[in-house]
């Protein structure tokens, strides 16, 4: 166990804006500016994703999946997954590919958060996820967040997989600021359980490092009194409309109540249509319902040995269990 002086929070550096470098400027105004216009922090919830951690790295890891897991579960059976394919189409020889199917069956029987497979540590890794508000409506994207116009898939890549964790990394004065605000936060809303409050304060001590990751973008519905998700979260603002426009249209068959009412499928296709003719807008009106592209951001707690697991009060559904054929050390697959 690491003692009290390996606890204590690292020092956040913060890297000033290149006077040369108007990118970094006008980025830098924008956070604080959004920062005012929207000054509430409203948690979602946790979510679970996979770091590795590759002998030279330390103490930095680096995530391996888009942090977009609800459950310590589901990121235990993609890491699962992810060895188990390494073991089929990248083992080198006998010996690797033993040691990765040694993880894998450790994972299809216990609800590990950590595996070795030779010297690369393998983590799930636990974020909060954030929507900044004004008290009305959720904070939508900024003009300087990596964007796009095109509603034909892009292709653009995933800017959480291959993030490395570090909180000693230089960052911008607005992403400093928020970091060392967010360095006490604990959950404190009555409607948490009260083990679930005890275990936010405990990670502020046993994790007292905050990392932000880049931002991510959702859709949400307004209800009455709440916001509701609707599908995954995106990468960019342009890939949240994208879903966005083909949730009005049910092209990916939402079911009931999810979906848009049947009733009025062609009055969705109308708004949709007219949603795909406007360049990066952030809202939708339609038949009653209010839809917007909503920013939201995620943030991981880092202690002295790295980036923090899921607690013990984050819920699993169900738990570890066979998902792969069985597979020997010579890469023969024998189906179940």
């Amino acid at each position: 166990m690491p003692d009290s002086t390996d606890r204590e929070p690292r020092r956040v550096t913060i890297r000033l804006p290149d006077p040369d470098d108007p990118v970094g400027r006008v980025t830098e105004t924008d956070a604080a500016q959004y920062a005012m216009r929207y000054p509430y922090m409203v948690v979602r919830g946790p979510l679970f994703g996979v770091a590795e951690q590759r002998p030279g790295d330390a103490p930095r890891w680096r995530l391996c999946s888009d942090m977009d897991s609800g459950m310590p579960q589901d990121a235990r059976d993609a890491l699962n997954s992810r060895l188990w394919f390494t073991a089929r189409d990248k083992a080198g020889d006998r010996e690797q590919r033993r040691r990765l199917l040694d993880a894998v069956a450790v994972l299809e029987r216990e609800p590990v958060d950590e595996v070795r497979v030779g010297d690369v540590r393998h983590r799930i890794v636990r974020a909060d996820e954030f929507t900044r508000t004004d008290g009305r409506r959720p904070e939508p994207p900024r003009p300087t967040d990596p964007d796009s116009d095109g509603w034909e898939d892009d292709g653009t890549p995933s800017r959480t997989e291959g993030f490395v964790i570090d909180p000693d990394a230089a960052t911008g004065p607005a992403e400093a600021l928020l970091r060392m605000a967010l360095k006490d936060y604990v959950y404190s809303s009555p409607r948490f359980p009260r083990q679930v409050l005890d275990d936010s304060a405990a990670a502020v001590v046993s994790h007292p490092d905050v990392v932000m990751l880049p931002p991510a973008f959702r859709v949400l519905e307004q209800h009455e009194t709440s916001w509701e998700m609707i599908g995954n979260q995106h990468a960019t603002p342009q890939q949240a409309r994208r879903l966005l426009a083909d949730f009005l249209t049910n092209e990916h068959g939402f079911p009931p109540p999810m979906g848009p009412p049947a009733a009025d499928a062609a009055a969705c296709r109308r708004a949709a249509n007219a949603y795909r003719r406007r360049r990066r807008g952030n809202e939708v009106d339609v038949c009653g319902r209010r839809f917007v592209i909503a920013r939201v951001e995620r943030t991981m707690r880092v202690g002295a040995d790295g980036p923090e697991t899921p607690r013990p009060s984050d819920v699993d559904d169900y738990g570890p269990s066979k998902i792969h054929p069985t597979m020997d050390a010579d890469g023969t697959v024998t189906p179940d």
